[in-house]
């Protein structure tokens, strides 16, 4: 059975037709602003997930040491 909303990876003219669909809505100029928007977004929550990951390794070290004694 096959599902009327899956969504696949976008092929090569799929990405033609979406890089063109943005060149006309934002314009040359405004794209490296967005990208550059884009990328200090993802390193945000690079640095949160980090941030959270060591949180809950610290957390789980003083859990077990606290349990040991």
């Amino acid at each position: 059975m096959t599902s009327l909303f899956a969504i696949g990876m976008p092929g090569g003219w799929e990405w033609i037709v979406i890089i063109l669909v943005v060149l006309i809505f934002f314009g040359a100029k405004k794209i490296p602003e967005l990208a550059r928007g884009l990328g200090k977004g993802i390193r945000e929550f690079k640095d949160a997930t980090k941030e959270i990951k060591q949180d809950i390794e610290e957390s789980a070290k003083s859990t077990d040491e606290a349990v040991k004694k």
